[in-house]
């Protein structure tokens, strides 16, 4: 006799075994793995195991193991699998509209005072071109813009904070490009709605794929203007013409020159995982998951900084890398903040209330 059908969030906890031992509260850094992901990547490693890496079999495989994955990660976002180029990292994606935009000395980047280390690094690097990189306070990035402003660059969701980017750079006349590593598999993406022209993710975190993945948005219309910044092999819509050869007209013009097909595999399966629990179900749970978690922690005395309807919860607490390995000897996993006494929390769909109350029960009163 069998009991009743789990629940599709009961159904999705049960994927990631890690789970079964910790906490595990920080997905805004690497999601959980989920076992049907790992049993995709091992078939993959095993067929290339016994039947090679060479021949148009293995690559025809990878080639449908890619464009499953555009489909699917285009979806997360919104947008046509054709808008959609794959990469290896947020920062990848962020690079690559950057060194398109061709930007010179004297042109100005307007950013905010929240970004992750993995935007500012570009960023730099535009600086030590000559662009003025300008850094602004959160709320104030569309009302920034000045005559010189050749192009806003601004999470979608702050990575220190949780709160949504202002909605009027839905309206700025220059072009947008958000980073969503927080956003893409966290919150409901439409890139429409946000009216960014481009938008930047990472596969390993939300959407529990493996380090190494990550999805860009390119609009048609930066398309149109800009040009790939370094086009390889893969980007060729016929390679075989040499010098002849033009990019795809499409965003797989920007797509990073390889990924292995095993990746491949397993980012494919870590989506239809996810999409089995459903992601309406996955987004309204873990935001009212993380609506709890800042209550209680304010509750328990703690100082939680303004955030949206996000899954990340962040408050201060003295000597926090502290902090953090005495609540990973509890076993509940967070993390800190680069160069301040901020501990964040991430909640997903796979979370539940027996996390929150361990990682409770583990703060100090």
């Amino acid at each position: 006799m069998t009991g009743p059908p789990a629940s599709p969030l009961a159904a999705l906890r049960a994927q990631f075994p890690v789970l079964e031992r910790i906490a595990y509260l920080n997905a805004g850094t690497n999601g959980p793995l989920p076992r049907e992901a790992i049993v995709a990547a091992r078939v993959q490693l095993e067929r290339e195991l016994a039947d090679g890496r060479a021949g148009m079999r293995h690559f025809e495989r990878r080639a449908q193991l890619a464009e499953e994955l555009r489909a699917g990660y285009a979806a997360r976002v919104g947008c046509a699998p054709a808008d959609l180029a794959l990469t290896t990292s947020t920062t990848e994606g962020i690079a690559r509209v950057l060194l398109a935009l061709d930007l010179r000395a004297g042109d100005e980047i307007v950013t905010s005072d929240e970004e992750h280390p993995g935007v500012l690094g570009p960023l730099t690097a535009q600086r030590a071109r000559g662009v003025e990189v300008r850094l602004v306070p959160w709320t104030d990035v569309a009302d920034a813009v000045g005559p010189r402003t050749r192009v806003v660059v601004s999470s979608h969701v702050s990575w220190r904070s949780g709160r949504f980017a202002p909605a009027a750079l839905a309206s700025v006349d220059v072009p947008v490009l958000l980073d969503g590593a927080q956003g893409a598999g966290a919150v409901p993406v439409d890139v429409a709605a946000l009216g960014c022209d481009a938008y930047a993710a990472a596969g390993q975190k939300w959407l529990c794929g493996p380090e190494g993945t990550g999805l860009l948005f390119v609009s048609e219309v930066l398309r149109d203007r800009l040009g790939p910044p370094a086009p390889g092999y893969v980007n060729l819509e016929e390679p075989g013409l040499g010098l002849d050869a033009a990019p795809w007209s499409d965003a797989r013009a920007y797509d990073t020159p390889a990924l292995p097909a095993a990746s491949l595999a397993h980012a494919g399966a870590a989506l239809d995982v996810l999409e089995d629990a459903g992601w309406e179900t996955i987004h309204a749970h873990a935001a009212e998951l993380a609506v709890t978690a800042a209550d209680a922690l304010r509750a328990h005395g703690r100082e939680v900084l303004e955030r949206d309807r996000t899954t990340l919860v962040t408050w201060r607490e003295p000597d926090a890398p502290a902090a953090v390995e005495r609540l990973a000897e509890a076993g509940v996993v967070v993390r800190s903040l680069l160069g301040e006494d901020l501990v964040r929390a991430s909640f997903g769909g796979w979370s539940n209330e027996d996390d929150l109350d361990r990682l409770l029960a583990a703060l100090p009163r």
